[in-house]
């Protein structure tokens, strides 16, 4: 099933080293899970796309706040989630959550926003600056300097918000988000525990392909990269990576299951107008220069990262797991029969995650921790 945003626009989600695996793949690779029945943007006054969001507020139960801020001139698009009988008298613990590359709030990260709020916490779900409903010119510019800075403002803005105690702010990133977390939590020391979801080291799989299959060909996309932003700077066509219009046949073909899953959750299930896999070209010189375990060890903070058993990006979360030195107070847990996009909105592998989140954020944001 999908519905009409699908239909009209076949956003990108692959890379093209993506794309040059999937032209040496013989045959079709099924999905490990059947797709959910897909979610309609316009069937929610929140336009949120996940199982058992908000549809309206209501006294003594989660609500959903639409706010807007500034951050470096631009306008931020978020979505603050308050607990029942939220009263801004009180003092609560919040978490700030970061969404997957090309993903909005309205997608996993509002999923897991929602589920937080229901244990007790004001959280915040922002748009990345240049995506979503964000602001930003050229669109979808994806440098990790500016994922980070958008944690950071996240941080800023819901420290801010009525009833949020400062001293207690969690962390969790999902995805790509996950590893610009790990990012910001290295400098920021106003989370007091992170979290991450599915970590994607966007850095590494830029500049090394998926699984590390691209390392032959890191020069030669830097030189594209390097011709791309020289066309940008001297006012000429914007390019874009990342960008691909393949058949049902295609993406079967593809050799991930982040890849193919990926794309009946974007593109089908869970689209959403804002999200789009493709970011510009240019970004690349930032990107694959970046990685998100470079000084890892100043995370000197309690950690979970959580990811499935069958992703085939876990060797992302291990390796970034393995190189944390500077936390004693760190856990990697594993959800048993997971891949990566499951994780997003299964419901049996997002209760095994809050399982783990729900003691964990409850054992670090305490009033007193220092």
């Amino acid at each position: 099933m999908t519905n009409d945003v699908t239909n009209k626009s076949r956003r990108a989600f692959l890379g093209t080293s993506a794309l040059a695996l999937a032209t040496a793949m013989l045959g079709t690779l099924a999905m490990t899970t059947a797709p959910a029945a897909a979610a309609d943007y316009r069937q929610n006054p929140f336009t949120l796309v996940y199982d058992g969001a908000i549809t309206k507020n209501e006294p003594g139960k989660v609500n959903i706040h639409p706010v807007t801020y500034k951050l470096n001139g631009l306008d931020i698009v978020a979505n603050v989630y308050t607990p029942a009988n939220y009263d801004p008298s009180r003092t609560y613990p919040a978490i700030a959550v970061a969404h997957p590359n090309g993903g909005v709030k309205e997608q996993v990260a509002g999923l897991y926003a929602q589920r937080l709020a229901e244990q007790g916490y004001i959280t915040i779900a922002a748009d990345a600056a240049y995506q979503g409903g964000s602001g930003g010119t050229p669109r979808s510019v994806d440098k990790p300097a500016f994922r980070i800075e958008d944690i950071h403002g996240m941080a800023d803005f819901i420290t801010r918000y009525p009833g949020v105690d400062a001293a207690r702010l969690g962390l969790l990133g999902i995805c790509g988000g996950g590893g610009y977390s790990l990012a910001a939590a290295k400098t920021d020391k106003r989370f007091q525990s992170i979290a991450t979801l599915s970590m994607f080291n966007s850095g590494r799989v830029r500049r090394n392909g998926y699984g590390d299959s691209q390392i032959a060909t890191i020069q030669s996309r830097l030189q594209q990269a390097s011709g791309a932003r020289a066309q940008e700077m001297a006012g000429g066509d914007i390019l874009y990576a990342g960008d691909a219009n393949l058949t049902d046949a295609q993406i079967a073909a593809l050799p991930f299951d982040l890849y193919r899953q990926g794309y009946e959750y974007y593109w089908k299930t869970h689209a959403h107008p804002g999200s789009t896999f493709k970011y510009t070209t240019s970004s690349l010189l930032d990107l694959m220069r970046w990685d998100a375990t470079d000084q890892i060890e100043l995370i000197d903070k309690p950690l979970l990262m959580i990811a499935g058993s069958k992703a085939d990006s876990l060797y992302m979360t291990e390796d970034a797991f393995a190189k944390a030195t500077g936390t004693a107070d760190k856990e990697l847990f594993k959800i048993d029969g997971a891949t990566h996009i499951e994780t997003y909105w299964v419901p049996r592998y997002v209760d095994a995650a809050m399982g783990k989140l729900t003691p964990f954020f409850a054992r670090t944001l305490v009033s007193g921790r220092s």
